[in-house]
């Protein structure tokens, strides 16, 4: 018996010590070397205090900024604390409500605008916390944007080709990154969005 329980006994303190805390702790002292930023969450900081986060979007409604993807979450939108969509199929008549209205409300904040609406910034993302929207859904805005903060349309693409994504692998899709703050007076309580974009700061 000993032959058979002392190597299991052995086996299982060995494992334990290996993957319950050699494992887990130098995973995170690698995390906190290398990639500190990215480890602690992407907070976003104003004044020494946490706003945000770079990785969670936030829901902007003023027409001078850009909007991002709708969220799901409950019991607010972009909970971090309560990621998940809505669950609701193209045929479910709550979804086409939501649609409708979501693009009631783009055409309400730019009614000059005849192109077509792209269809992330009327649905939400699976995990309702999406901090980006695509390359269509900036473009689209940057008329507005433009107008409502009596800058050159061609200065507005500029800022969002600064900021853009990169196809990953050379076919993933490319979007402008939204990231906290990075919008003129963003407060970090709407969506956020880009990355670092100074032309944005100049230009606020």
């Amino acid at each position: 018996m000993s032959t058979i329980v002392r190597p299991a006994l052995v086996l299982f303190a060995a494992l334990t010590v290996i993957c319950g805390v050699v494992y887990p702790f130098a995973t995170a002292g690698i995390g906190q070397l290398a990639f500190n930023d990215e480890a602690n969450g992407s907070i976003v900081e104003r004044g020494g205090k946490p706003v945000g986060s770079l990785l969670i979007g936030q829901s902007f409604t003023s027409p001078k900024y850009f909007w991002g993807r709708p969220s799901s979450t409950a019991p607010m939108a972009n909970n971090g604390a309560g990621s998940g969509g809505s669950n609701q199929g193209p045929t479910n008549p709550a979804l086409v409500d939501a649609v409708k209205s979501r693009i009631a409300a783009l055409q309400a904040a730019d009614p000059g605008n005849r192109k077509p609406i792209p269809v992330d910034l009327v649905t939400a993302s699976g995990s309702g916390l999406d901090p980006e929207i695509s390359l269509a859904g900036a473009l689209y805005q940057a008329p507005r944007v433009a107008r409502v903060r009596a800058m050159p349309l061609a200065q507005v693409e500029n800022a969002i080709a600064k900021v853009q994504k990169t196809a990953y692998i050379g076919f993933f899709w490319r979007s402008a990154r939204e990231r906290a703050g990075t919008q003129p007076g963003a407060r970090c309580n709407g969506k956020v969005s880009w990355r670092r974009c100074a032309a944005w700061r100049r230009s606020a």
